[in-house]
């Protein structure tokens, strides 16, 4: 907060951006304590970075990169991870908090990208948010050609899931 009791451009950016931090977490961490820790980590991170922030890009855009970068790091990480504690941790710990309620379609979504390897998840979650394949490629790091051809293959293959998935549940 700033001294005149408004949210400082970080929190109200953040805030705006939330559900970007739900849907990292989600898709990457299993456990619900696992995703506020991912959520946490984020957070820090986005923190940490928010005075290099020079607006070239879209905050989510920006947002994206730091925690998709995070929340890989986290998944690869097997040693115990340290906390650091900021200025206005209220703040953080208030944006970290969450709960939500899916339904039983975006639980199989959900399960379906589980399965997918780090970064065709963070290929899926840009896919889905809208993001272009330019943009998508300028987040992690790739070609524009090469996150086209990817997407289209993860769709294929959570066609074929889905298909598999409705002929058991009709008993074929």
């Amino acid at each position: 907060m700033s001294n005149d009791g408004t949210p400082s451009p970080f929190f109200a950016e953040l805030e705006a951006h939330r559900r970007i931090l739900l849907k990292v977490a989600r898709s990457y961490c299993r456990e619900p304590a696992d995703r506020e820790d991912l959520v946490q980590d984020i957070v820090v991170a986005l923190w940490r970075a928010f005075p290099a922030f020079q607006g070239r890009s879209r905050f989510s855009t920006w947002m994206y990169q730091i925690a998709l970068n995070v929340a890989i790091s986290y998944r690869r990480s097997e040693s115990v991870r340290t906390r650091h504690v900021v200025s206005d941790e209220a703040e953080l710990m208030r944006a970290a908090d969450y709960a939500e309620v899916e339904s039983p379609s975006v639980t199989l979504l959900y399960e379906f990208i589980e399965e997918l390897n780090p970064f065709d998840k963070a290929l899926v979650l840009l896919y889905l948010d809208g993001y272009s394949q330019q943009e998508t490629a300028q987040i992690v790091g790739t070609t524009a050609t090469n996150v086209g051809t990817r997407v289209s293959r993860i769709k294929h293959s959570l066609q074929q899931k889905l298909a598999a998935e409705s002929k058991t549940a009709a008993g074929g």
